[in-house]
């Protein structure tokens, strides 16, 4: 019995060891199987995590680690592009040194966040580099969490988009300036309309009340109202002046204006006008500035900036008027509109007023837009200022601060070789028609009875008719020694019925009437060196006279009609048959302008 069980456990034993060997057998077989596949796997993280942070040391963003206590546990080369921080300067230092007030406020409701287990939180929001220089930037912040799970730290890249930001600024600009312009187009075809028509008007108004004046001789108490009529219809003149100057619908005839001379003519005017409880201060150039535009406009410019001034400043204060040259770089974004990079004729005007709050500043320059009390301003001033300075290929900007003032800068292409302009000539009386017969073109019926009373007066025959058609006819049955012609006409222009009759005659004078010609006369409404041209509403004297410059005294009339066949236009009348043909032609239709 006692052998049976030692041999019993002898055999235990022996299975025990087989067991063992078999164990470690196996265990040395596995892991020799194993381990090249863990070698493998830590070789495969070990360079996952080397090219994560060759991505995370290249990138040009910032990757900030910050400890919960909101220091900066890691910084990136991105970081040092950005902020202009080493690693080694800001490492340790508080993450909220990047913010100013406003920021670090910011960034402690972030942290509050991440410590509540929120993740990966984006927003945009303003930071600084170690110069002071602001860096818009947009952020996502994220916790970062330890083995076990806990929250320790947050990951914040910091993306730089002040440039995007400065490009979407630009971009909102140019569509904000474009919108502008359209608006400004719009209205200015509105107003140009509605000049036209009141220029037909003020013409009929202003020539009969100047009939009536006549009439009216020796009767005091008559002529005394009438010029009050007539000083009503100036105001309305100047009103719509403004109106066409704004719409780019005045015909100009521009010349080279001395800015310095200008200068002075206005500080001149403003001197008697402006106020003693305004103080005046003209700084002309010390070298001569010179630009190509009309006097009278450059004036207008000056007397409306000046005016708008004065009434900004009810209680007293100083205006300043500056001429000098400028460059600009061409990426000024407060041009309205925007101008090429060069060297410019500039002028300031400044004063110490109210100021306007952006919103108003924005819309200073429309038409009718005004902040006055209801008759005090008609809102065009400075639309007409906007309207010159754009005719004139020019531009202009404003800065304003309630409570501090204004400043207007207007820039205007400037002359490097001017040309001096003669003396004005003095107003003399004009020239007798002398039986000349010349050809009238007008739609508008009243004002056309207005013309040929005006002719007829000043010793012309005269042959009117209402529309294109009509006038070649009269042209081809009396022939004429000049033609006088409406620019705006329904289905034939006065241009077009000019070159038709120049095909036939193309010395005849032509002179064009017109309150509003639209650009038909010349590009951008200056007018053509060929065309002869003036303005509706015009007087009796500025009509005879500008008629007698181009129908000199002594010149030959036409010739006798032929009755061979000639080209279809070919006219040729006598003084005689003009007279009478210009009793039948005076027909009066009424048409729409």
């Amino acid at each position: 019995m006692p052998e049976q069980l030692f041999l019993a456990l002898v055999v235990c034993c022996l299975a025990l060891v087989a067991a063992g060997i078999w164990y470690w057998s196996a265990r040395h077989r596995v892991k020799t199987h194993m381990d090249p596949r863990v070698a493998e796997a830590d070789a495969r993280e070990q360079a996952a995590r080397a090219m994560l942070e060759a991505v995370a040391e290249h990138t040009d963003d910032a990757i900030i680690g910050v400890s919960l206590g909101g220091l900066v546990t890691a910084w990136n080369a991105g970081a040092e592009r950005i902020f202009g921080w080493t690693a080694d300067e800001f490492i340790g230092r508080r993450i909220v040194d990047l913010a100013d007030s406003s920021g670090v406020a910011e960034q402690y409701e972030v942290a509050m966040r991440i410590a509540r287990g929120e993740g990966n939180l984006r927003y945009e929001s303003r930071r600084f580099a170690k110069d002071g220089t602001p860096v818009e930037a947009s952020l996502s912040v994220a916790p970062i969490r330890d083995s076990a799970g806990e929250i320790s730290g947050a990951a914040v890249v910091i993306r730089d988009i002040t440039a995007a930001k400065e490009a979407a600024e630009k971009q909102r600009a140019i569509e904000e300036r474009t919108h502008q312009a359209q608006r400004m187009e719009s209205l200015g075809k509105l107003a140009g309309g509605v000049a036209h028509d009141f220029n037909n008007i003020l013409a009929i108004i202003v020539n009969y009340t100047d009939f009536a004046v006549e009439e009216a001789a020796g009767n005091e108490a008559l002529s005394d109202d009438l010029k009050h009529v007539r000083n009503a219809a100036d105001r309305a003149i100047n009103l719509t002046r403004q109106l066409l100057t704004f719409t780019r619908g005045d015909t100009i005839q521009p010349q080279d204006v001395d800015l310095n001379e200008a200068l002075a003519e206005v500080q001149a005017m403003l001197g008697r006008t402006i106020g003693a409880h305004i103080n005046l201060i003209t700084v002309p150039s010390a070298d001569p500035v010179t630009v190509f535009a009309d006097p009278g406009q450059v004036q207008q410019i000056l007397l409306n900036l000046a005016i708008n001034a004065r009434d900004a400043m009810p209680d007293g204060g100083t205006l300043v008027l500056e001429a000098n040259a400028a460059a600009l770089d061409g990426g000024e974004l407060d041009m309205q509109p925007p101008l090429p990079a060069g060297t410019y004729a500039r002028l300031l005007v400044s004063d110490t007023g109210e100021g306007m709050p952006p919103e108003v500043a924005e819309r200073i320059f429309e038409p009718f837009y005004t902040t006055k009390p209801t008759g005090k301003g008609t809102g065009l001033g400075l639309a007409t200022v906007y309207g010159i300075v754009t005719e004139a290929c020019g531009s202009l900007n404003v800065y304003s601060e309630p409570g501090v003032g204004t400043t207007f800068r207007i820039y205007l292409p400037l002359v490097t070789s001017p040309e001096r302009v003669g003396a004005a000539v003095q107003r003399q009386a004009p020239p007798d028609g002398a039986g000349r017969t010349v050809l009238v073109v007008e739609d508008e019926a009243v004002l056309a009875r207005v013309v040929t009373r005006i002719l007829a007066g000043g010793g012309y025959h005269v042959l009117t008719a209402t529309g294109g058609e009509e006038a070649l006819a009269l042209f081809r049955q009396h022939g004429c020694d000049a033609l006088l012609t409406d620019v705006i006409m329904p289905e034939m222009s006065g241009r077009r019925v000019a070159e038709v009759i120049h095909e036939s005659r193309p010395e005849l004078p032509v002179l064009y009437m017109s309150g509003y010609s639209n650009g038909l006369l010349g590009t951008t409404h200056v007018l053509d060196e060929d065309i002869a041209f003036i303005e509706k509403p015009f007087t009796a004297h500025d009509l005879l006279m500008k008629l007698g410059e181009m129908v000199v005294p002594g010149l030959p009339v036409s010739p006798a009609p032929s009755a061979s066949s000639a080209p279809a236009l070919s006219p040729a009348p006598s003084l005689s048959s003009a007279a009478s043909g210009a009793q039948a032609a005076n027909v009066e239709r009424t048409t729409v302008s």
